[in-house]
């Protein structure tokens, strides 16, 4: 990396829905970092700078459509770390993430568009791993609850000198959607891209594919769970998180027998079975309903805009609870837990998200070493234990019990 770079972070997508919370924090959290706000229209962006607050008075703004290769390859070569919030990637991140990895730029974002993650390993993990660039994807509440809490209890095995062969996920969550979200999601159903989320090792390395079974699979019916001790149904992020936690497991050797999977519980009564049963069924038929291109557009009449999400109020009352349990192959069980106050998609994720940013900037000496210091990798792989740390000190519950 060049040393001499004007800002150690820049804001990329900064005026749309997270992108505006995300200036919020840095005003609040940066410190004496040097950072500014970037996206396609210098107005808007001064606008949101100014409604920041003193915090914010002194962020640089920097003017970079994403269709414009020379304006992102000039914001990249001139800043140390890119934060992007900019959706849907598959539309817009393209040619931001060459441009960081052109100028060995670290970046992250906030993305659940495993698909297009897909193509960013295809084109650019063999150069970023080689130079020591970061391209950390996956960074909001996509996926850093499962891949941190998953990589946990795996190295809370690795102490006890015991294989970890299992590890099951569980979540509660109180929020709602934000417009950028419901188009990524829309967008690739539109390309397509939606049907690459089957495969179970979409994001593995080539060489690390293991024959699935049952411990795999994507959940489609509720059942009663024993480790849990509640009825779980289908998480609809599941296909997302699970992909992202195998490369994490290939990337850092968790073993050859490691299993992951995810659900979203309703709680231990007989109505909790009702519901359970009700909201998979719903699930399952919206998701084949989405298939159909009318079907989408009526979504995309309904749905908040892009740059739109839930009110100020709604957010504060929003949290999420991720609850993990792991198997050892000696039969011990370990609990962790990822946990917090505020929206999962919008206050939390733009927690994390930023803290991801700030761990790069600021403790790149503490950061996963060796042959993985570079390349297109995941929260746990790239960051590890130094977002554990800065999650942890920014309120969230981030813990392992045995």
């Amino acid at each position: 990396m060049k040393k001499a770079r004007t800002y150690d972070v820049v804001l990329y997508g900064a005026t749309g829905f997270v992108g505006r919370q995300t200036v919020a924090y840095f005003a609040a959290h940066a410190g004496s970092l040097r950072w500014a706000l970037a996206g396609r229209n210098y107005d808007k962006l001064a606008a949101v700078r100014a409604g920041a607050g003193p915090g914010a008075a002194d962020a640089g703004i920097v003017v970079a459509d994403a269709s414009d290769g020379q304006a992102l390859a000039a914001m990249a070569g001139d800043a140390r770390v890119v934060l992007s919030t900019a959706g849907p990637f598959a539309l817009y991140g393209g040619l931001l993430v060459a441009a960081c990895v052109a100028q060995r730029t670290h970046y992250v974002d906030i993305t659940g568009e495993t698909p297009w993650v897909r193509g960013l390993i295809d084109r650019h993990h063999e150069q970023a791993m080689a130079e020591g660039t970061r391209i950390i994807p996956c960074c909001g509440f996509d996926s850093v609850p499962s891949d941190i809490g998953a990589w946990m209890l795996a190295r809370h095995f690795q102490a006890l000198g015991e294989a970890c062969v299992e590890v099951k996920a569980c979540f509660s969550l109180r929020g709602g959607f934000n417009g950028g979200t419901l188009a990524s999601a829309l967008n690739m159903l539109d390309s397509g891209q939606s049907r690459a989320l089957a495969d179970l090792w979409l994001l593995n390395p080539a060489q690390v594919r293991p024959r699935a079974g049952p411990l795999d699979e994507d959940p489609v019916a509720p059942h009663r769970d024993a480790d849990f001790k509640a009825w779980v149904g289908p998480f609809f992020m599941g296909p997302v998180n699970t992909r992202v936690v195998r490369r994490s497991a290939a990337l850092l050797g968790y073993g050859p027998d490691f299993h992951y999977q995810e659900y979203l519980r309703f709680g231990s009564g007989a109505l909790a079975a009702v519901t359970a049963a009700g909201v998979s069924a719903g699930m399952n038929a919206s998701q084949a309903a989405l298939r159909l291109a009318p079907v989408r557009a009526l979504a995309r009449r309904l749905a908040p805009a892009p740059g739109q999400g839930p009110s100020e109020a709604s957010m504060d009352r929003g949290s999420f609870r991720c609850e993990l349990v792991g198997h050892g192959a000696g039969g011990t069980v370990a609990r962790a837990k990822v946990a917090a106050s505020g929206d999962p998609g919008n206050r939390a994720t733009t927690v994390m998200v930023c803290e991801a940013a700030l761990a790069l900037a600021k403790d790149a000496g503490l950061l996963p070493e060796g042959q993985r210091a570079g390349g297109v990798l995941t929260p746990a792989s790239g960051l590890g234990v130094v977002l554990e740390k800065r999650l942890r000190a920014a309120g969230m519950t981030v813990t392992v019990q045995a």
